[in-house]
């Protein structure tokens, strides 16, 4: 096996390591659960999963997606949903088990949406936007082609824009975020609070949505319209012609990107903005993972 790229992307509930080829296949991948509170233990089960996906490999590089923020001049990551990595050293460990080879580290979301445009629903358009909508709402951006960070690796945070400014408080220390309505956990609480019993989490929101219930239905109005706000300031910021969605509560389909739309057809009305299309993402889980090799296979 030659000419591979080792991918890991770190999240909330599992750190994944891959091998990665120069066309965007996954050819071997690990995963291990995060351990969220130790950092020694977080970092335990990452090296085990680098060191099972690279096992016999040498690789001519590492891209690393993880959930943010991050710094990408420091090197360090402190992922809101891992609480035990605070200013983590993750480039510089990673480095030390996969020496003499470049290292690149870049937020989740950024990978998501470069998988998305190397791989995905992204490759017709050069500017676009990827979001990730499952227990938070991700995402990340790519201008003319390339992965856009900003000056610290977390432009593109696009479930922290806010689309309620009396609304809840947010992770983040805000209020009245677009996580704080649309995300899976949150649609659950608010049809709960509304009387919903009917399932526990956002897949069964969605098929009480598809039988006919009005507050599940409800749930996904309101939440599809927080993303569709979201977007609608983000590509009037940003000219984009691309937005493409994944994550669990995605797979709703038409629950969540019905609202989406009819939402923007209400808040984009800039003419620049008359091309901007909304697509599902293709690539599923393994998107960032695609994602984080594009750092270094460079396509």
């Amino acid at each position: 096996m030659t000419d591979v790229v080792l991918a890991l992307d770190v999240g909330g509930t599992k750190i994944a390591a891959a091998l990665v080829d120069d066309r965007g296949q996954v050819l071997r991948e690990a995963r291990r659960p995060t351990a969220r509170a130790n950092p020694e233990l977080g970092w335990a089960a990452t090296r085990e999963a680098i060191e099972e996906a690279v096992r016999d490999v040498r690789v001519r590089g590492v891209g690393i997606a993880c959930a943010g923020p991050i710094d990408t001049t420091s090197g360090t990551v402190s992922p809101i949903n891992i609480a035990g990595w605070q200013d983590f050293p993750l480039v510089r460990r990673v480095t030390g088990l996969v020496p003499d080879v470049p290292v690149r580290l870049a937020g989740d979301g950024v990978c998501m949406a470069l998988g998305e445009h190397w791989r995905g629903a992204g490759r017709t358009s050069d500017h676009l936007l990827g979001i990730v909508v499952s227990t938070g709402v991700g995402g990340g951006l790519v201008f003319g082609g390339k992965p856009f960070g900003g000056r610290t690796g977390n432009a593109g945070h696009i479930g922290h824009v806010v689309v309620e400014p009396d609304g809840a408080p947010c992770t983040c220390g805000g209020r009245g975020c677009a996580e704080t309505v649309a995300a899976g956990p949150h649609l659950v609480r608010w049809a709960r609070g509304r009387g919903w019993n009917a399932g526990a989490d956002a897949a069964g929101l969605a098929e009480s949505a598809r039988a006919g219930d009005a507050v599940a239905l409800a749930a996904f109005e309101r939440g599809g319209r927080a993303v569709g706000l979201a977007i609608a300031a983000t590509a009037a910021v940003c000219d984009l012609d691309l937005v493409v969605i994944g994550g669990g509560v995605a797979a709703a389909g038409e629950l969540l990107f019905g609202p989406v739309r009819r939402t923007l057809a209400t808040h984009a009305g800039l003419s620049f903005l008359d091309k901007l299309r909304v697509e599902r993402a293709e690539l599923g889980a393994r998107a960032g993972l695609v994602g984080a090799a594009a750092l270094v296979a460079n396509p």
